[in-house]
This record gives C-alpha cells, structure tokens and sequence, in this order.
C-alpha cells in the first residue's frame, strides 16, 4: 500500500473515531437532559445564568474524563512496561553525541583545579587556563543539551505532544535561567538585565531566523500552529510592553524632577512597581498554560485544535500508536540528574568566560546583549550544526528527506517562557534574597526588544514563514549586534541597580 493510501486510512479512521465520539456526547447529552428534567426550577434557572456568561464549559482544572485518559496514556495502561536495563541502553544509544559525556568529569576538574589553586598561589591559570576550561564546560553542555531533548520528545509519548512540548521548551531554557541566577547571586545585576534582553532577541531573532532560512531552503512556505501562533503574538506583546511602563515612568519623572531622581526613595518605588508586575506576569503565563493545556470544551485537552496544520496531527497520531524507547520513571530521573549536572556546568562555563571581559575592551552591554546569550546557546547551536552537517552528508549521497511543510518556531517559545516566566521569577528570588533587582530596564535594550517583537510578529502574521523572512530576522539581529557593539549604557540605571546604596553607587561611578 502506497504512503498516501495509508495517510488517507489514518484520516479515516480519526473520521471515524471522532464521529463515534461525537454520537457518544449526544447520547449522554441527552440522557443528561432527561434526567435534569426532574430538577427544581432554580437549577434550571442556574444552569440558564451559567449558558449566558458561557461558564458552561470552562473548567479551570481538566475534566475528570480528561485527567482519566491522560492517567492511562501516562501509566500506559494494558500496554507493555518499558525495563529499567532497556531504557538505559536506549538512553545510551540515543546520540552520538553522548560520547561527550566524558568532557563533564574534566570540566568539574578544571574548574575546581583552578580554584584549589587559586586559594594556594593565588595564580589560576597555572593548572589549567581559562580557555580549556571554558572549552571543557561548553563540550560538557552539549551531550546534556542532547540529553533534555531526547527526555522532553520521550515524556511526549506519555504526556502528549503539547504538554511534551512544554517540557522541552522548560529544559531549553535551563541553561539560561541557570545563568541569570548565577548573575543574580554575583549582585551583577545591570549584566544580568543585560543577558535577559539578549537571551530574549536571540530566540526571537536569530534561532528562528536560522531555522526559517534552513526549513524553507526546498519549500515555497512552511506554516506555523496557527492556534499557538495567535496567542503568542499576545503574550509576546504584553511581555515586551510590561518593560516599557516602568521606562516611560522614568523618562517621565526625569524631565519633571528637576534635581534629579537617582535616589533611595526612586528605587524603592521602581522595586515596589516590578514585584508587582512581576507577579501578574507570571498569572499571564500560567492562564496562557492553562488555556493551551486545558481549552474550554469537553475533552479538548487530550486533543489537537481543529486548525492545526496536517503534520502536527499526525505526529499526534504517530505519538498514540508509537512505542517509547524509555520508562517515564527512568525518563524522569534522568532528567533531574541532567538538570543538576548542566546547573553546575553552566556556572563553571560563566566563570571561565569572565576572563574575555576583563581581559578585553568589549562593553558590558555587548557582553550581556551578545556574547552572554550566544555561549549560553552555543551548546544548543553545536548540536544543531552536527544535524545539519549530517543532513548535507545524506543529501551528497542520494539520501534526501522529504521537505518538512511545518516550521521550526520553537525558539519564540523559548523567549516567552523567558520573558513571561524566568524574568518575573527572578525578580522575585532577587526580592527574597535582598537584592535590588527591578524592570526597569535600559531604554536601549527596552526599545531592540520591542523592535525585535514588532518583526516576529509581523513575519508569524499569516502563520507562514520562508526562507525570505528568515533572513530579513537574521539580519536584524546583526544589526543590533553591531549598534549594541558602540553602546555604553545607561548610567542612572547602572546606579539603581546597584546593590550598595545609590548614594554611594554614584559617589564610585555607579560601580556594583
């Protein structure tokens, strides 16, 4: 049988199943419905209340048949349990990448070499230099990279495709929140602005600009989750406009305040304002998740909009029918061990980069714009190369894939879990821990941001993308990176940010 024969059979028979479930929900909306004929009239009259404000089918938490099928599907219930000798050596074999594991072990001895030496001569460049160190960390990053994403497309099986989805997006993200903590920590907290903003236009610019250019390459278009796409252009824009009230505030007490704004009493008020924006952030996100993972409806968290484009439905099926190759309890484990082990590297790997910025002339700005987001990433872009590279291999010997019609826009994902999310979070854990760190931001870095999300936004319009369209959002990017190369920064907000008093931070220059 031809592969469009067995597309068309697939089709068929979800026809099929959704027609019998359709019968299935009239029935028991009818035996409802005779059965609330014997009620009181004030339940009858509730029931009407409840149809006109459409609260009928909105549940904040999934229906009971959902969290039912949902247990099954996870648990797979009267299907074969996967060992755990087989799910290792699944995990083993998953890449060849994971041959790099061995640059982990090295890496922790580099750093913790040069430390130990340090404490003794005072000298830690004399066991190993930065530059290995670095080396090691960042090769170190890349088989835990590989990691977290063979575990997020393993937990899909079990979980769906959308909540697998969430889970990769989440371990994406964990080398840059694990360094914007480490920042935080550090009280470096004008860098760390810095770094949120760079991480922020690199997965909105350059990641999807790369991935459009390289998708597109054999298609006239790909397309994009119209449903996701809708309400991404909606949280990108609040995540980006929450930046621009407190700068607007600023830039309106400054032209009023004659004297001068930099102050105790200012940054009380801006910390005061960011905890609290913080935090209806945050309920934005989890509303959003909630909504994605729990649309209105009955059962409609266990199933694919209607819209959603042919590909996407039939991963869906193919996750359905597919066997996993890993235990969802050794998937788990797994995870959290590389979570803990790329935690510790990404510091190590943050350490050993200090050195280009002490020992060069590269503005702070650029630093945590460009070249902070871009190591962080770089593990992730590694991997991304060595697919790539294989692919022209397979492509030079007669072995050429099918264009893929669906587009790679994960990385705009990325940036409002970023935004939405890890930059609110921070806010708080620095307010826990006593440091001034506020949303007041730079208002260079405040308007690349908007421009970047203005640009994505129109190019994802049409929930179509081209190669075109990639190039144009990769080119800006190194348009920013060029103009962020001259730029010095924000004094007043270097100040503020300070995490000694602002008197004294502008009695030593805004120095940390």
């Amino acid at each position: 049988m031809s592969e469009q024969a067995h597309s068309r059979q697939r089709h068929s028979d979800g026809r099929i199943a959704d027609e019998e479930y359709a019968l299935s929900e009239r029935r028991h909306s009818s035996d409802s419905s005779s059965s609330s004929s014997s009620s009181s009239s004030s339940s009858s009259s509730s029931d009407s209340l409840s149809d006109i404000y459409g609260m009928r089918n909105f549940h904040l938490f999934p229906r009971k048949e959902s969290l039912v099928l949902f247990k099954k599907r996870f648990l797979r219930t009267g299907k074969r349990k996967i060992g755990v000798v087989e799910s290792l050596i699944a995990i083993a074999k998953s890449s060849w990448v994971n041959l790099f594991i061995v640059f982990i072990p090295l890496a922790w001895v580099a750093h913790f070499g040069n430390t130990h030496d340090e404490h003794d001569s005072g000298d830690a460049q004399r066991i190993w230099p930065y530059g290995v160190t670095f080396t090691f960390c960042f090769l170190a990053i890349v088989p835990l990279e590989s990691l977290f994403e063979y575990g997020g497309e393993q937990m899909s099986f079990y979980c769906g495709s959308d909540l697998g989805d969430l889970i990769i997006i989440s371990l994406n993200n964990a080398v840059e929140a694990t360094l914007a903590i480490i920042l935080m920590t550090k009280c470096e907290l004008k860098l760390l602005q810095s770094t949120i903003i760079g991480v922020v236009v690199l997965h909105l610019l350059l990641i999807p600009g790369t991935s459009f250019i390289a998708g597109g390459a054999r298609i006239l278009e790909q397309d994009l989750h119209p449903h996701l796409t809708q309400l991404n252009h909606t949280l990108l824009a609040i995540g980006v406009l929450s930046l621009l009230l407190p700068t607007a505030f600023f830039a309106s007490i400054q032209g009023v305040n004659s004297t001068g704004v930099v102050n105790d009493e200012t940054r009380r008020s801006f910390l005061q304002m960011s905890r609290g924006l913080a935090i209806i952030l945050l309920l934005v996100y989890i509303c959003s998740r909630i909504f994605l993972h729990n649309p209105p409806g009955a059962n409609n968290s266990m199933r694919l909009p209607p819209n959603a484009p042919k590909e996407m439905q039939e991963r869906e099926q193919e996750l359905a029918a597919k066997e996993p190759e890993v235990s969802q309890w050794v998937c788990i484990i797994m995870l959290i061990i590389t979570i803990g082990l790329m935690a510790a590297t990404a510091e190590w790997l943050v350490d050993s980069i200090e050195f280009v910025r002490e020992e060069s002339d590269i503005q702070q700005e650029w630093f945590g714009l460009i070249l902070l987001p871009i190591v962080s990433f770089s593990a992730d872009g590694a991997i991304a190369m060595m697919f790539f590279v294989r692919y022209i291999l397979r492509h030079y010997f007669g072995k050429v894939s099918p264009p893929n019609t669906l587009a790679k826009a994960r990385a705009i994902d990325l940036s409002i879990q970023f935004i939405l999310f890890w930059m609110p979070f921070i806010v708080l854990l620095a307010w826990w821990t006593g440091r001034p760190f506020s949303l007041l931001f730079d208002t260079f870095e405040v308007a690349l941001t908007i421009a970047a999300c203005f640009l994505v936004n129109y190019v994802t319009a049409d929930a179509k993308t081209n190669w075109a369209e990639g190039f144009a959002m990769v080119s800006f990017y190194a348009m920013i990176a060029l103009v962020s190369w001259f730029y010095t920064g924000q004094p007043e907000i270097r100040e503020l940010l300070a995490c000694t008093s602002v008197a004294e931070a502008v009695a030593g220059g805004g120095a940390e």
